[in-house]
């Protein structure tokens, strides 16, 4: 069977590429030989099922494994508690006896009363009888029972699944007392002690989501609330006692040449095992379905194209530039999600626009519910205690999406990169130094009499509103997370394999004439460039405006002032 790259569902090592598990499968296991009950949150198609069921593997020699999901779990099983103990029941039987078990008389009985229990409909059985069938079968296994739980946040009926966490976690905390399962994971992507965010929008509207409390419907008036729950105060939920989870689950860029270095001895593309994967860990953070995805692209699609036309070629630089440029335009299951979020959370949309196109600084603080949910949903990280967008990719996708706006493509700024946008390219080469010219020229007569507090909320994004019909369709920009700052930006621009290094400052008194081009020349050498370039946006109104040279050591810079 020939593999190929999987950005659907679990990934299988037979029929697919995939970066080796070990590492993370090995530090699972430990938390697992400790005991512990703890969640695995990560954002979607973050490669959780995939680790989920390498780890069912894994632990087969020593553990029975009972690997549950409860997306196939209808709307109907959470209808009532008899009717999901029914469901849970028999699924949890059904992927008890995938095991190689050694059946005990003793645990051959329990496992048929609960059986019997849960096969017939009319039989009233509650949560309670149900744990405690499962206590026994724990207790007459001759090997500890790991208990895996995969969607567990798309439950859709919320009083009958937070009773079932609340009797899990009793039967965990009893754990010392009777028998119960050696280790309890729970993975979505809601973290459980957090899902009152999903389950109570309080009173904005939610975009696709399965847990809205009220939409106008009468048949939605009964929906559980926190102001019902059972144990009190909504404050006081009963999921504070799970193990902190911090196993990295992102591909390193090892993990990524591996999988490459596989794909290589069956393919013979002559690739640069090392540059690729540097590539794609520089644009992804190692983020597992946009790794794969890139990969699927080159694989597939762009190897097909009539200026690539072979594998070899596609698996190059160029031909990764084309696959990154494919992925920003293409729909995709991630993208509509997260985008999706930005219309449920506006709280979250506002911060990550601020975050692009303002430059400040936000401190990292999980107390915080938009960056709490932005790191929930993968769009941001802690980067030394502060915000980050979490990869380029999806820092370019959220600046196309916020520059095509129609507020902003109103601008008279953006109606004049278009007007302008045929005179920059020449022999298939971007003219950088003319886009920096026109751009001073139209900013000067549209916003010259602007005031410093314009400039420093408006001044990056309307020279990326200029830029970007440009280089749209054919290059691509980013922001280099470095250099991200209030004072200061560098924009690296790829376009037809060609790099260009932009950096964007606001100046204030003193800080004028300490330019800071040896930052820049550094980034130059970390991009091989000889030629970098700046946008100054001076309060000075004695400034010059206009673009000059400056040469430091080997390198040229290109200056625009505004």
């Amino acid at each position: 069977m020939t593999k190929t790259f999987n950005v659907t569902a679990d990934c299988k090592p037979d029929e697919h590429y995939m970066v080796r598990l070990d590492r993370r499968l090995s530090e699972i296991k430990k938390l697992i030989d400790d005991g512990k009950y703890f969640r695995i949150n990560r954002a979607r198609q973050y490669g959780k099922t995939t680790t989920l069921r390498a780890l069912n593997r894994y632990l087969q020699k020593e553990y029975y494994v009972v690997s549950m999901d409860f997306q196939t779990f209808g709307a109907g099983e959470f209808e009532n508690e008899n009717r999901f103990a029914h469901s849970f029941g028999r699924t949890f039987l059904r992927m008890f006896k995938r095991n190689q078990l050694s059946w005990s008389d003793e645990l051959r009985s329990i496992a048929a009363c609960l059986e019997k229990l849960s096969s017939v409909e009319t039989s009233d059985l509650r949560l309670q009888r149900l744990f405690e069938n499962l206590s026994d079968i724990c207790g007459a296994c001759d090997k500890p029972i790991v208990l895996m739980i995969d969607e567990v946040d798309s439950a859709t009926n919320n009083q009958v699944f937070l009773d079932f966490l609340a009797q899990l976690r009793a039967y965990y905390i009893d754990r010392d007392v009777q028998a119960t399962f050696q280790s309890v994971i729970l993975s979505g992507v809601y973290d459980v002690k957090n899902i009152r965010r999903k389950i109570r929008p309080e009173d904005e509207h939610r975009v696709n989501s399965p847990w809205n409390t009220h939409d106008g419907n009468e048949e939605n008036e009964n929906m559980f609330s926190f102001d019902d729950c059972p144990w009190g105060h909504r404050e006081e939920a009963p999921y504070d006692i799970a193990t902190d989870f911090n196993i990295d689950m992102s591909f390193s860029q090892d993990e990524i040449a591996g999988m490459l270095a596989e794909y290589e001895a069956d393919h013979h593309t002559a690739m640069d095992v090392r540059l690729l994967s540097q590539l794609l860990y520089d644009y992804t953070s190692g983020y597992p379905f946009l790794v794969s995805r890139l990969c699927k692209l080159m694989d597939e699609e762009i190897s097909r194209m009539d200026s690539f036309g072979s594998k070899s070629s596609a698996w190059t630089i160029d031909g990764f530039h084309e696959a990154v440029k494919w992925l920003l335009t293409e729909k995709n299951t991630l993208f509509e999600s997260l985008i999706g979020k930005l219309t449920n959370y506006p709280e979250l949309n506002s911060m990550l626009e601020s975050l692009l196109f303002t430059g400040k600084t936000i401190v990292y603080n999980a107390d915080n519910s938009a960056i709490d949910n932005a790191t929930m949903f993968g769009f941001i990280k802690n980067d030394h205690g502060t915000v980050s967008i979490a990869n380029r990719i999806f820092e370019m996708r959220l600046y196309n999406l916020y520059l095509s706006s129609s507020k902003l493509q109103e601008q008279n700024i953006y109606k004049a990169s278009l007007e302008d946008k045929n005179q920059f390219i020449a022999g298939g080469h971007l003219n950088m130094r003319f886009i920096l010219e026109k751009f001073v020229i139209h900013y000067n007569d549209l916003y010259g009499d602007r005031n410093e507090a314009f400039l420093e909320e408006e001044g990056r994004k309307l020279f990326l509103l200029y830029l970007r019909p440009i280089i749209n369709g054919t290059g691509n920009y980013y922001i280099e997370s470095r250099t991200r700052g209030l004072r200061r930006t560098d924009v690296i621009v790829d376009y037809r394999g060609e790099q260009y290094v932009i950096e964007m400052k606001i100046w204030h008194g003193e800080e004028y004439n300490n330019r800071g081009e040896k930052q820049l020349v550094q980034y130059l050498d970390d991009y091989h460039q000889n030629k970098g370039f700046l946008v100054s946006f001076n309060f000075n109104k004695k400034k010059q405006s206009g673009v000059h040279e400056i040469v430091v050591g080997d390198k040229m810079l290109i200056e625009a002032v505004v």
